[in-house]
């Protein structure tokens, strides 16, 4: 369930009107529900009562300092990847204890930044990496607590490219492999073996993956006590999908009673990871038909937004719904609804029957909350568009919109352009 709806078809968030909206913000913008936010994620965390447990929001699916700031306040963990995300969840405030680090390309000053913050773990990714943190820990007169990502080669039956869990993936350390590394790690001096981690993948559609990666977590876990190392955090990751078009993904309640069925007993603490299934569903991206032009073969609706602000339809070919803001009578059109990039690829939806929307018009780009936004670029020198938040009857601009000088923000001319 999400918060926008039509009242006397006029699309609404909340208690407000999305036209009164892009009237005082202009378009394209990004708007995103604080009830359903807020609901989601409670739905998530309370589906794993029973078990001792952190949910760690997953900062790559959406980072604007406002909804971090909403689910640090509702007691969520941080699931990070770079050293920008560390700084915007500690900026949003969240306990440096309740923040993971994972990815595969860690750097030096990332590293030693997290050290020095005192999170929770890392999730080591390579046996390279894992000796670098090692060292840096020791250049930093402190201890590295961290959970080694194994690869189960599992497929999440999910779109190629957000496929993490599979042996031809870049993620993680092979099954068979994994106890020698955790070997390595246990004769590091600065190393502090606190857990193990598995993420196999986003937008998964079925229970059985998950639970198919649990029980090698699992095997892996008794493994690894014969040999007198203990596992204290046991890291699923995220991944759950949402419905965009027709998927038919686990309500997250079936989704945890395998996993809460399976664990209890374990004296694990579990740590989840979840991001497009909270933030998905709560926001949307609304745009104005600029023009309407008829080709040869093709209807096209042309709007003001485009693949830079949301590059997940080009990317992946991903379905987002196209919903009119003002609903009229008119018969539905067969169109590609384009953007203002020189691109064949910028598109937002393909051959689709939409609603017959004109000049002027304004419409919604549904179930863009994750990936929208923190994927949006500058590409053909075109400002990054704004985020709001709506809360009951009321709304906030979260990030304002770029204009033209943040384009050139922090670039110089060399003198010797002048010679």
């Amino acid at each position: 369930m999400h918060h926008f709806f039509y009242r006397n078809n006029e699309l609404y968030c909340e208690d407000v009107p999305i036209r009164m909206i892009a009237e005082k913000v202009g378009t394209p913008f990004y708007l995103y529900s604080h009830a359903t936010l807020k609901r989601h994620f409670l739905i998530f965390n309370e589906a794993f009562e029973g078990l001792e447990r952190l949910v760690c929001f997953s900062a790559k699916s959406n980072t604007n300092l406002a909804v971090l700031k909403l689910f640090k306040s509702l007691g969520s963990g941080l699931d990070i990847v770079s050293g920008g995300e560390l700084y915007r969840g500690l900026k949003a405030g969240f306990s440096p204890d309740k923040i993971v680090y994972s990815g595969v390309g860690k750097r030096i000053h990332e590293i030693d930044y997290a050290l020095e913050a005192g999170i929770l773990m890392f999730n080591v990714e390579s046996l390279e990496e894992l000796e670098l943190i090692d060292k840096r820990a020791g250049f930093l007169r402190t201890e590295a607590p961290v959970a080694i990502r194994v690869n189960p080669d599992i497929d999440p039956k999910t779109h190629p490219y957000i496929s993490t869990g599979l042996k031809k993936n870049k993620f993680g350390i092979d099954m068979e492999t994994a106890i020698d590394g955790y070997k390595v790690a246990s004769r590091l001096k600065n190393i502090n073996i606190v857990g193990i981690d598995c993420h196999i993948g986003s937008q998964i559609t079925e229970s059985k993956p998950f639970i198919d990666a649990l029980e090698s977590l699992k095997n892996l876990i008794n493994e690894l006590r014969q040999i007198g190392i203990q596992i204290k955090y046991m890291d699923m990751g995220g991944g759950l999908g949402i419905t965009y078009n027709d998927e038919s993904p686990p309500h997250p309640r079936e989704y945890a009673r395998a996993i809460v069925d399976s664990l209890k007993g374990s004296h694990l603490h579990l740590i989840l990871e979840p991001g497009r299934v909270i933030v998905g569903n709560a926001g949307i991206l609304v745009s104005r038909v600029l023009f309407r032009k008829s080709g040869k073969v093709k209807e096209f609706v042309i709007a003001d937004a485009g693949m830079n602000d949301l590059l997940r339809p080009t990317l992946y070919d991903a379905f987002h719904a196209i919903e009119p803001v003002v609903r009229t009578e008119d018969k539905p059109i067969t169109a590609d609804v384009v953007g203002p990039i020189c691109e064949t690829g910028d598109f937002l939806a393909v051959d689709r029957k939409i609603p017959d929307v004109k000049k002027g018009d304004l419409f919604a780009v549904m179930s863009a909350g994750a990936y929208g936004f923190t994927m949006s670029s500058n590409y053909c020198s075109r400002p990054r568009a704004a985020e709001v938040m709506v809360r009951d009857d009321r709304f906030h601009v979260v990030r304002d919109r770029e204009i033209y000088e943040d384009l050139v923000d922090g670039e110089s001319l060399p003198p010797f352009l002048d010679d």
